[in-house]
């Protein structure tokens, strides 16, 4: 079975909030991606609310068909925002005001002791949880002791080695961590600068269960349209496991 493909938005709200104005609207974004057969939707909650906000989680609760899942840093505040709209996921990640994108994956073990009230308080919502990680097997370990109910693996550096580069080590290092997670009975997800060009070592991995792509998916369809772009990535992901 293919890994299931979920649609990051978040640029279309970049979009958007270029103009402080109304359109483009993410909502109508995240229903042509479900309809082109998006599995999933994800969008990012940022503190300094760049692009998503907190209308837009409202909303795309209330029309979406396929789950939602919010990434959003581990906050008070984030929660707050978030738990009452109940998404389906909820993933962790490192945030900062200052990176242009989420820049590395969290370090579950220092930040065990913080991420385990979140996370406690996410099961007692009964919210689904990931945590977003770089593909480092003591991560993984911690995010299982965390009972955490998913890791998404960081694909950045994979996804930002050059074109000539060998990427045989790093798509190692994300074969060992997805063994290692599905084997601690975590779910395996992975994300973070996949394109249709790079997307196939990552697919391939077996325990892999979902990828989550955004900036490509948006930026292809600037050209070619939504529904195009979906399908172009569900295909390239499809031929991965041919």
């Amino acid at each position: 079975m293919n890994p299931r493909l979920g649609v990051n938005i978040d640029h279309v709200a970049t979009l958007r909030q270029a103009r402080a104005g109304h359109e483009p609207e993410p909502a109508a974004a995240a229903l042509l991606a479900q309809s082109a057969g998006a599995d999933g939707i994800t969008v990012h909650l940022r503190g300094d609310r760049r692009h998503i906000q907190e209308r837009d989680l409202h909303v795309l609760k209330e029309v979406l068909a396929v789950p939602l899942n919010v990434e959003c840093a581990a906050t008070s505040e984030a929660m707050a925002a978030v738990i009452p709209v109940m998404p389906a996921w909820v993933t962790l990640v490192p945030e900062s005001r200052e990176e242009l994108t989420t820049q590395g994956g969290l370090d579950a073990v220092f930040l065990q002791g913080m991420l385990r009230g979140i996370l406690r308080e996410l099961r007692a919502a009964g919210i689904r949880t990931s945590l977003f990680l770089d593909p480092v097997l003591d991560q993984i370990k911690m995010a299982a002791k965390l009972e955490a109910d998913a890791v998404e693996l960081n694909t950045g550096i994979y996804a930002d080695l050059p074109a000539d580069a060998d990427a045989g080590p790093e798509v190692v290092r994300l074969q060992e961590a997805a063994r290692l997670a599905a084997r601690l009975g975590l779910r395996v997800l992975a994300g973070h600068g996949l394109n249709v060009q790079n997307v196939g070592p990552v697919a391939a991995i077996p325990e892999m269960e979902e990828l989550n792509i955004g900036h490509s998916i948006i930026g292809r369809a600037v050209l070619v349209g939504l529904e195009r772009a979906v399908t172009e990535m569900r295909e390239a992901i499809a031929r991965s496991r041919a």
